[in-house]
């Protein structure tokens, strides 16, 4: 008897989502896409690859499917590397959370997902020594008397005074953006970040929510970076997946 293929899982879409023609799954020889029907939810699977890696390859056919399958109805997509030992098995989870994956994907239907991430900008080391004493004194204190000890207590002022002057930036983009979008969730920490978030918002106000980035970089360049990504698969708002 042959024991059962564990199965690659992309996502979770309603039962009469198709998989777009032409698309191709993960591994160096993708196997065959399809729809594992479930009550009103299918879940879109391929057989797993024997060797599954983190390649740029397979990432992107993972996202790129996610996206093709947001652009004919609402989808749960999983995060890369969902593997599930047997068909069986996913179906049981299908069946047992009905209500809340019909609940999520109405909530991502025609939506899509923006990723901002802020971070400080050494332009405005001019405006910091201007606007906080502490890092003037200790950068005239410096050029009086260098020395590391005085060069490192210079350093880790001007590092937080710039960290702190783009966190304020940060909040006050946030709020703007949060009046376009529909729901914003905080990600993780991101090492030199001082803002990770994720907004969903309806994907026929990408061009306003971009201009309000935009607009917003242009004017507090001495204050921020901004690094905008997207539009992404709704993995942030998927909620009662599998």
């Amino acid at each position: 008897m042959t024991a059962p293929r564990s199965v690659y899982v992309y996502g979770v879409v309603r039962a009469s989502h198709a998989v777009p023609p032409g698309r191709a799954g993960v591994g160096e020889r993708p196997a065959p896409l399809r729809t594992l029907p479930a009550g009103a939810l299918a879940a879109v699977i391929s057989d797993a690859p024997d060797r599954l890696r983190a390649k740029r390859r397979d990432l992107l056919a993972h996202q790129d499917l996610a996206l093709a399958l947001a652009a004919d109805g609402p989808v749960l997509p999983m995060r890369f590397g969902m593997v599930a030992p047997d068909e069986e098995s996913v179906r049981r989870q299908l069946l047992s959370s009905q209500h809340e994956c019909l609940v999520a994907l109405e909530r991502v239907d025609g939506r899509v997902e923006m990723n901002l991430k802020a971070l400080p900008t050494e332009t405005g080391l001019d405006a910091l020594v201007r606007e906080d004493p502490q890092v003037s004194r200790l950068r005239t204190a410096a050029r009086r008397a260098p020395g590391y000890e005085a060069s490192v207590r210079l350093g880790e002022a001007v590092a937080r005074g710039l960290e702190r002057r783009a966190a304020a930036a940060a909040a006050a983009v946030l709020a703007e953006l949060s009046a376009v979008a529909d729901a914003e969730v905080h990600g993780p920490r991101v090492e030199g970040c001082v803002l990770n978030v994720s907004f969903l918002l309806d994907r026929r106000e990408q061009r306003r929510f971009r201009g309000v980035v935009e607009r917003f970089a242009a004017g507090h360049r001495d204050r921020v970076e901004l690094r905008l990504t997207g539009p992404l698969p709704c993995y942030s708002f998927a909620e009662g997946r599998v």
